[in-house]
């Protein structure tokens, strides 16, 4: 009978011969036991003759909680490690083949040459087969014999470990040592435990202080609450310490965060399950000089991305010139929702390969081939507190996609860590290994990064978008496997394939008019004659003359009888206007100071403040927008001679003349296609060719100014002037004997004119 480990102390009930007994003294120095009976019996027996009476049962107790083998006996396979598990499944096999004579258990999992004479059960006994297994165990090399544990495993032991097979037997010839339970602190009690949670929570809201002093205030709570407990069982500082860090974490962070992470601790967890449910975005300055479009000189962009948290498919990501702003995010998250179209030079290995849903279909809703990249409507976006982010635009266009938004906390930079190290992915497989690459630190930066600069912003895009497509959506996520699949290998393409076979694929594709109503709204009067002014200038269009537009607008609430007009800051010649009639129909409408012969280069909001401020500086008070036009030119640098324009401006001026160039490109390309002719301008994206614009736009700024100038002196004259008359033409009109000219028409003699 297995009795299990008796654990003899000072208060263990035992039974014997169908009586109780408690341990009353334990003599370890003589070997015996003082055991005392329910009717006050006191008997002094040895521990040899308590360990081999075969009644002995322990019983259990509440004062004092016999620790037995209950914990082992939860153990599962899984909590050895691959070594130790070895090493568990050679002593089963010998038991094994002790008790069958196979080391499978089994005859018919036989091995060569088994069964050995010594083994074999048609001429060998239990008994005799045991006897044998143990002098060939004693026989082993005693470094091999300690190594497997097989040392001391006699017949005896051999009998015991009989009862169990399967699991349960290899875990039984696994070492005790193995799977010892942990100790724990016996030092901290339920008083201490309590003190301890109140120095805590007096810890959250005071000021930071040393470990030492909170162990003060430990002995300071139990010495006040608990007036009776020795002082002398409080435990030290080193206990109190690890006890400390092991119930709640490292302490190296700032006071302030500790107090908000304990607030968000408190909140409820978000479990990710799906594609689309959060998808975390971000930004950082690219650490590879590129060169601009205008000028071609090596600037730095910043890229923004967009990960989903569940599959870490980089959805989208946008290069910006200097710096990111509102309706670049907006523009991101638009484009989260939109399939991403093949490029040119791209195979077919980079088309849509995802079951359950074929690539003509998905081309068939997108009107073009799609390439192998998830695109889903996000549920919930996590930022950070950057000013693009934070913005009430981008917050409003979130909820116009109907987006919910989980802002990370302050400098936590873990609440998106999966960003974080996508951009640490992309550096170390992708950026390093380009030319002009700036590195982590100055101090890491190479002789002239810049100068090596070689890939313009649009090469750079097209570079990025070929690398998350062809290399980043197959590669092994490691330890970002799914949790019902944690020891398999999966990359994001197919964690996106499998949530599409459990939940399928929704292929609700926006609308392209989606970009305006994500823009910045301005709620306004539209003036007759002049048209609406949206952040400090007129535009106007022939469709705010018509006689629906000469009234209040019918709208209600709290812009009551005002007009709802779009802005696009990153192109400030023209904003939009919703028709009321036909939703579906958008008029750009015109800054009121663009010249019908000419376009003005790009400008943004800052050369609008720029201006403003110029003009306050003059003392100017313009009636018509027309008057701008020569302060604009003028602050574009249009009175330069075009020739001098790369030698003269410094590089500043010519990074923020390619920034404002460049984000109007990037508006272009997200406009949606509008019926009336414009201006040609190739802005594809994935056009790998050099483009230097600077002629094109130092011609449009010349003829900008020369029509400017015919137009003000047109306007000097209202009306033609006629030519003076000749010398002498009274005389010739007076003189009655004067022959009238060949082209006259004759006059007929009548009885009235005679």
């Amino acid at each position: 009978m297995n009795r299990g480990l008796l654990i003899l102390t000072p208060g263990v009930q035992l039974e014997l011969n169908s009586g109780t007994w408690t341990v009353e003294e334990i003599e370890p120095h003589l070997g015996r036991v003082v055991l005392v009976a329910g009717d006050g019996e006191r008997q002094r027996r040895p521990l040899r003759w308590l360990m081999n009476h075969p009644g002995l049962r322990a019983l259990p107790s509440a004062d004092a909680p016999s620790r037995s083998s209950s914990s082992r006996r939860s153990a599962v396979l899984s909590d050895l490690t691959d070594d130790q598990l070895k090493r568990a499944r050679i002593r089963a096999e010998h038991v094994l083949e002790a008790e069958t004579g196979y080391r499978g258990g089994h005859f018919s999992r036989t091995l060569p040459h088994e069964p050995r004479p010594a083994y074999d059960p048609a001429t060998t006994t239990l008994s005799e087969r045991r006897r044998a297994k143990s002098e060939e165990l004693q026989g082993l090399v005693a470094s091999e014999a300690e190594a497997l544990g097989l040392r001391f495993m006699s017949e005896r032991t051999l009998r015991r470990l009989s009862r169990y097979s399967g699991e349960d037997l290899v875990l039984a010839c696994a070492d005790g040592r193995w799977l010892r339970a942990g100790g724990g602190h016996p030092s901290i009690t339920e008083e201490i435990r309590e003190a301890i949670f109140a120095v805590r929570e007096e810890f959250l809201r005071r000021s930071r202080m040393s470990m030492l002093a909170r162990h003060r205030l430990m002995h300071q709570y139990v010495h006040e609450v608990f007036p009776e407990f020795p002082l002398e069982d409080v435990p030290g500082r080193t206990a109190f310490t690890a006890v400390w860090r092991e119930w709640f974490g490292p302490d190296g962070s700032r006071q302030r965060y500790v107090r908000t992470a304990q607030v968000a601790e408190a909140g409820r967890r978000m479990v990710v399950h799906r594609p689309g449910q959060v998808v975390a975005l971000d930004s950082t300055p690219l650490p590879v000089k590129v060169r601009e479009s205008v000028f071609g000189e090596p600037v730095s962009v910043v890229l923004s991305l967009a990960l989903d948290l569940y599959t870490h498919s980089i959805v989208a990501f946008r290069l910006t010139l200097v710096s990111d702003t509102s309706v670049d995010i907006a523009m991101l998250l638009r484009d989260v929702m939109m399939p991403l179209p093949m490029r040119e030079g791209w195979d077919q290995d980079m088309e849509w390969p995802y079951p359950g849903v074929p690539a003509t279909l998905v081309a068939e809703f997108a009107g073009h081939r799609v390439a192998a990249l998830p695109f889903f409507a996000p549920e919930t976006v996590t930022t950070d507190h950057g000013g693009p982010y934070r913005n009430h635009h981008i917050v409003a266009a979130e909820r116009a996609l109907g987006c919910s938004i989980l802002p990370a906390r302050t400098l936590r930079a873990h609440d998106k860590f999966a960003v974080e190290r996508a951009f640490s992915s992309i550096k170390t497989l992708l950026l390093e290994h380009l030319l002009g690459f700036t590195g982590t630190d100055v101090a890491d930066r190479g002789a002239d990064p810049e100068a090596d600069a070689v890939l313009t912003m649009i090469q750079m895009e097209h570079v990025i978008a070929t690398w998350i497509v062809k290399i980043w959506q197959n590669r092994v996520l490691g330890e970002y496997a799914p949790s019902w699949g944690p020891g398999e290998k999966h990359s994001p393409n197919s964690l996106f394939a499998a949530a599409i076979q459990q939940s399928g694929l929704d292929l609700e594709i926006p609308d392209p008019k989606l970009y305006y109503k994500i823009l910045p709204a301005h709620h306004v009067k539209i003036h007759q004659g002049r048209g609406v002014k949206i952040l400090g200038l007129w535009y106007y269009d022939a469709v705010l003359g018509e006689d629906r537009f000469k009234g209040p607008s019918m709208r209600g609430g709290r812009h009551k009888g005002k007009w709802v007009v779009r802005s696009d800051r990153r192109d400030r010649r023209t904003v939009f206007f919703q028709d009321p009639d036909d939703p579906e129909r958008w008029h750009p409408l015109r800054w009121t100071g663009l010249p019908p012969e000419g376009e003005v280069p790009a400008f943004s909001d800052a050369n609008v403040q720029t201006l403003l401020g110029e003009v306050r500086r003059r003392r100017l008070a313009p009636r018509s927008d027309a008057e701008l036009l020569p302060v604009l030119l003028d602050i574009l640098g249009s009175a330069i001679p075009v020739s001098q324009w790369p030698s003269q401006m410094s590089k500043r001026e010519k990074t923020s003349r390619s920034r404002r160039a460049a984000q109007a490109a990037q508006a272009a390309v997200d406009r949606p296609k509008q019926p009336r002719a414009e201006p040609a301008t190739d802005t594809r994206p994935d056009t790998e060719a050099t483009i230097v614009a600077w002629p094109l736009q130092a011609s449009s700024v010349e003829e900008a100014v020369d029509a400017d100038r015919r137009r003000r002196r047109e306007a000097v004259v209202q009306d033609r002037q006629a030519p003076p008359p000749r010398l002498g033409e009274a005389l010739r009109q007076r003189n009655l004997f004067l022959l009238p000219d060949d082209d006259q028409p004759e006059i007929e003699l009548t009885g009235e004119n005679v």
